[in-house]
C-alpha cells in the first residue's frame, strides 16, 4: 500500500511540474498533492502538519503570481490603472485558451486597457509588451516556487 501511495505522490509531482508551465493542468496543486500523498505514505511521520501548511500557503500563493506579475509589469512601464486591469483580466480569460491564451492574453488585455484610456497605439503596445514581460517573470517565480516547495518537503523528510 505504501509503495503505491509513493509512486502516486511520485507521478502527481512530476505531472504537477508540467502542469506549472502549461495551464490545462493545476500544476502547483498536483505538486502540492503529491507532496500531501508522500507525507502520509510516510505515516506522517518525517513531514508533519506544520511542514504541509507552510507548503499549503505557497501552493496558494503561487495562484495570484500570474495576475499580479502582468499588472505590475504594465505598471512599471507607465501604465494606466485599466492596463493593468486588462492585463490582469486577459491572463484570466487566457487561461481558458491554454498556453497560446496565457501568452497573448495579458499582451492583450493590457493594449485593450490601455486603448480605453489613452487612444495612443505606441503606449498601448508598451503596455501589452510589459504585461507579458510581466507573466513571463511571474511564471519563472511560479517555477521557482514549486521548487522551493519540493526542497522544503525533501528538507523535512531527509534532515529533520
Amino acid at each position: 500500500m505504501a509503495a503505491l501511495l509513493w509512486v502516486l505522490a511520485v507521478v502527481l509531482v512530476i505531472v504537477g511540474l508540467v502542469g506549472v508551465v502549461l495551464p490545462a493542468l493545476p500544476g502547483t496543486m498536483l505538486v502540492f498533492a503529491g507532496l500531501v500523498l508522500a507525507a502520509w505514505a510516510d505515516g506522517f511521520s518525517r513531514v508533519g502538519i506544520g511542514t504541509l501548511v507552510v507548503l499549503g500557503v505557497l501552493a496558494a500563493a503561487s495562484y495570484g503570481i500570474d495576475f499580479v506579475a502582468a499588472a505590475c509589469g504594465a505598471k512599471r512601464l507607465g501604465a494606466s490603472r485599466r492596463a493593468m486591469a486588462g492585463a490582469a483580466i486577459g491572463t484570466l480569460l487566457g487561461l481558458f485558451f491554454g498556453l497560446p491564451g496565457l501568452i497573448i492574453g495579458p499582451f492583450v488585455g493590457a493594449v485593450a486597457g490601455e486603448l480605453t484610456m489613452h487612444r495612443d497605439l505606441l503606449r498601448a503596445g508598451r503596455a501589452g509588451v510589459a504585461a507579458w514581460i510581466g507573466f513571463a517573470i511571474g511564471m519563472a517565480v511560479k517555477v521557482a516556487l514549486v521548487f522551493v516547495m519540493i526542497g522544503i518537503f525533501l528538507a523535512a523528510f531527509f534532515l529533520f
